[in-house]
């Protein structure tokens, strides 16, 4: 659905975008990662075909985002990290302002709407002004327009940004429904929203990809078994591998079967066993790796 191959952004004294380049197949929902000026919304401004790239060349559905603009709009929806709402409009009003705006026909328009408004949960709000609205609700709004001409790709920058816990849980079960018919590309630097909702992850450090992986090779990635016991250190346990917590000693074990050995060594020594755990890395772990140039997941 997306590729993107030596993407270069250049200002004013300062490359944005330094020969990115990574893919997007058609039916995931991809993460785009990063903190904030990474170059995250650089790289969503030139596939929405907002502004060109400096070099190289990005195409979204098999379109140069450059030279088949107008066909690359057709088939993609683009919530950007700011909406730009009318606020003294209604929300029908609004979305059907919008679906003409995007080729959706007049006779059409009334069931996109209809469709939109029930999968984002507007039905209530349908006929109330946007201004008058939550900030939840008015991103929601920002989503139903980014669908009403039922695009091929969603490219939602920042969607949950400035929600509240409970808005933002809302909003990722709808990024997780609109993943299951369509391409979500999911630019965000809230890295637990992507470890939910993402298949896959794509990692950018000041203008550069540091890292690609699905999200189920995240999980798989290599975690550690911590041992806590009473009492003094086990003779038998390599020295580098503990850790002093507190007034216990624990043992960092790279296997389950390790843990358990060293748990059986443990209670024949007479200690007393407190704790045996499975420690996996999470999503924050990696990021924290990739970023610092300390994973292979590149």
């Amino acid at each position: 659905m997306i590729q993107v191959e030596n993407l270069t952004k250049r200002y004013a004294g300062f490359t944005a975008l330094d020969r990115v380049s990574f893919e997007v197949a058609e039916g995931t929902v991809v993460g785009f990662l990063g903190a904030n000026g990474a170059g995250k919304t650089t790289t969503l401004r030139i596939l929405s075909c907002f502004m060109p790239p400096s070099e190289g060349c990005a195409r979204v559905g098999g379109f140069d985002t450059v030279r088949q603009g107008h066909e690359v709009r057709r088939i993609i929806g683009y919530l950007p990290e700011s909406v730009p709402l009318y606020g003294d409009m209604r929300v029908d009003e609004y979305l059907r302002f919008r679906a003409r705006l995007k080729g959706v026909t007049a006779a059409a328009a009334q069931a996109a709407i209809d469709r939109v408004v029930s999968r984002c949960k507007l039905t209530e709000k349908r006929r109330n002004l946007i201004k008058a609205l939550s900030k939840g609700q008015r991103q929601r709004v920002g989503i139903a327009d980014a669908l009403v001409h039922d695009p091929r790709l969603l490219i939602l920058d920042e969607p949950t940004s400035g929600l509240d816990p409970d808005q933002r849980l809302e909003v990722r079960h709808l990024i997780a429904e609109l993943g299951a018919d369509r391409t979500v590309l999911l630019s965000t630097h809230i890295l637990p929203e992507a470890e939910a909702s993402c298949s896959h992850v794509v990692i950018i450090h000041r203008g550069h990809v540091v890292a690609s992986a699905a999200t189920t090779a995240l999980a798989n990635a290599e975690g550690h078994w911590m041992l806590v016991h009473s009492g003094a250190p086990l003779s038998n346990a390599p020295e580098n591998h503990y850790d002093a917590v507190t007034d216990r000693s624990s043992i960092r074990c790279t296997t389950q079967l390790d843990a358990a050995a060293m748990a059986s060594v443990a209670v024949v020594a007479g200690r007393q066993v407190l704790e045996l755990s499975c420690h996996r890395r999470t999503l924050e772990s990696i990021f924290m790796d990739v970023v610092g140039g300390r994973s292979d997941l590149a």
